[in-house]
Order: C-alpha cells, then sequence, then structure tokens
C-alpha cells in the first residue's frame, strides 16, 4: 500500500487503539507444558517465550549505578542506523535531586521494551511491526503506512516518525521506527552497539531464558523493576537501581530544571514539521498550535498529489 495514504488510514486505525482502554484484544490463550505458563498471542507474533525451557529471550539489564551520563550509546545507535536528527531509537532521561550543596543528577537510559506481549504489535492495522520468537520486536518497513497506531500505543514512547528525506536516499522514509535489540549484529554473535559502546559496563545483554547468561544472572541476584509493570506487557529491559522520581514520567516531567525545560524549548523553536508540532512552553499556545495546524494544510496538496499518482499507477500501471 503506498505510504502517501496514511492519513486516509489515521481515523480508522484508532478504533484499535481503544483496546488499550476496553481489553478487546486478539488474544487467544495457550497453555505451555506445566501449570505456571499460559501464554497470550495476538497480531502478527510468536507467543511470549520469557521463562520457557528450550526457548531463547533476548534481554537487558541496565545498571544505573553504572550510568554516567555520557551519551554513548546514544551516538553508538545513532551511528549504526543513521537515526535522524530530533528523534532516538535509544536516550538518556536525566533528573536533578536535592538541594545545592546535597544535589546529584541521575540518569535512565531508555529505549523500546521489547515486550513478550507488545500492544503496539496487537494495535498495528497493517501487521508491520511483529514479535520474533527469540523477543524482538521488529518494523517491516514495506507494510507501514505510517499511521502512527503503534506510536500512540506504545506506552514507553520507544517509537518514532521518519523524515521524507534523509541523508542516505537507501534508509527508510516516511514510516515508524524503533529500536531492535541490533537483531543484525545479534544473529553473528554480537551485543548491541550501545551496549558496545557503553563504557561505564551499565549495559548487559543476552538470554534471559538461559541460566548460566550475565543477564539471567542479574536478574535472579539483583532487585530489578521494569517501567510499568501494571500493563502486564511483560517488558525484557531490566533497571538495577531504578529511582521512582525519574522512572515516574508525570513527575520527572513536572519537576524538570530551568536549564532541562530551556533546553527542550530550543529544540522545538528549530524543528517544524508534521513529525514534531510540539508547542514550546511559556510562549502563546494558540500561536503554536495555528501553525502546527496551517503547516499541516499545507502538506494535504502534496500528500493528495502523491495520493492521485499512486493510483493511476495503480489502476494503469
Amino acid at each position: 500500500m503506498p505510504k502517501e495514504c496514511f492519513f486516509f488510514y489515521c481515523v480508522a486505525t484508532q478504533i484499535s487503539v481503544l483496546k488499550l482502554q476496553t481489553g478487546a484484544s486478539m488474544t487467544t490463550e495457550n497453555k505451555h507444558e506445566g501449570p505456571t505458563h499460559h501464554l497470550r498471542e495476538y497480531g502478527a507474533q510468536t507467543p511470549g517465550t520469557k521463562g520457557i525451557p528450550g526457548k531463547r529471550r533476548y534481554s537487558m539489564v541496565i545498571d544505573l549505578r553504572k550510568c554516567i551520563g555520557c551519551m554513548s550509546c546514544v551516538v553508538a545507535c545513532k551511528a549504526e542506523y543513521g537515526v535522524p536528527l530530533g528523534v532516538w531509537r535509544t536516550w538518556v532521561m536525566v533528573a536533578d535531586k536535592g538541594r545545592y550543596p546535597d544535589s546529584r543528577r541521575i540518569f535512565m537510559p531508555r529505549l523500546c521494551n521489547h515486550c513478550d506481549y507488545p500492544i503496539c504489535v496487537r494495535n498495528c492495522p497493517t501487521q508491520a511491526t511483529f514479535k520474533h520468537a527469540e523477543g524482538f520486536v521488529l518494523q517491516r518497513y514495506n507494510r507501514c503506512i505510517g499511521c502512527r497506531t503503534c506510536v500512540v500505543a506504545c506506552p514507553y514512547n520507544a517509537r518514532h516518525f521518519l523524515p521524507a528525506r534523509r541523508t542516505n536516499n537507501n534508509l527508510p522514509k516516511l514510516v515508524v521506527d524503533k529500536c531492535t535489540f541490533c537483531i543484525h549484529r545479534v544473529k553473528k554473535g554480537l551485543v548491541p552497539a550501545c551496549v558496545q559502546a557503553c563504557v561505564g559496563g551499565a549495559r548487559v545483554f543476552g538470554d534471559i531464558n538461559n541460566p548460566k547468561s550475565e543477564v539471567a544472572k542479574l536478574v535472579a541476584k539483583e532487585k530489578v523493576t521494569v517501567l510499568k509493570p501494571e500493563l502486564g506487557t511483560s517488558p525484557s529491559v531490566y533497571y538495577i537501581g531504578g529511582d521512582w522520581e525519574i522512572m515516574d514520567e508525570p513527575h520527572n516531567y513536572k519537576h524538570r530544571t530551568a536549564q532541562q525545560k530551556e533546553e527542550f524549548n530550543t529544540f522545538k523553536r528549530n524543528h517544524h514539521g508534521d513529525a514534531f508540532a510540539d508547542i514550546v512552553e511559556g510562549e502563546n499556545t494558540m500561536h503554536h498550535v495555528g501553525k502546527n495546524m496551517s503547516d499541516f494544510l499545507a502538506s494535504i496538496p502534496h500528500k493528495y498529489h502523491g495520493v492521485v499518482e499512486a493510483l493511476k499507477k495503480l489502476l494503469f500501471g
């Protein structure tokens, strides 16, 4: 389906997002051998494999006691995939605690959680996003129509929309992208780029179903937490030494420092277009809403032309 058609699907596909609130899902329950495993399956995904003998389940443990906020993981990811400016596959949240002189800065790396029961897979209308048998949640760019339903559905803000213009024309455009746990590296026996680049050794990657792996030993030994466990997604990114003030997104957003607010506002002032449409804090809200709406309306003729050309090609070759 031509990607230019994506805006025709936006309204229809939002119906699937209602499953988040209503619980109406395309799930079936399969019982694995043994009384403790109940596997759900929906969308284009394999059943959950965490804790099942004989199945690989790749996971990541992030030790926040070792993270120094150097952003090497972010740079390595950007370099590995040519990630555009303004969006990230992995990023590091920053928060300041206490008051001077008893203050400190804490960091929390974020990325796709590669859930065992991913909400994004359930809500994708074209099955462009799917769950691999070994736990990777991946994208099929050729099936993505850019409707952004998965972006809305993801509770971890781990997805972004790729712009129309890329430095490398061979890279995907106008589709949703996300972290893949560097599956292309893992298949060759390498660790993800962010793990390789971490100077403090804060990131550890491996098969959590293998009791001899380092990630399995850390999860068994240390007190670990995951993001939003109440959603039942069973995330595969574990944190050691997590601080609730930075893990609680509303609290962290509300208590940002003046420096953090200004850095974010500076970014928003210098990035425009459909992929951003942000409102600058402290400035006239209606001005930004009106500008974002006018930018959207200005893009409609171009999108309409693209749809017409795609239909002509489909009907007449």
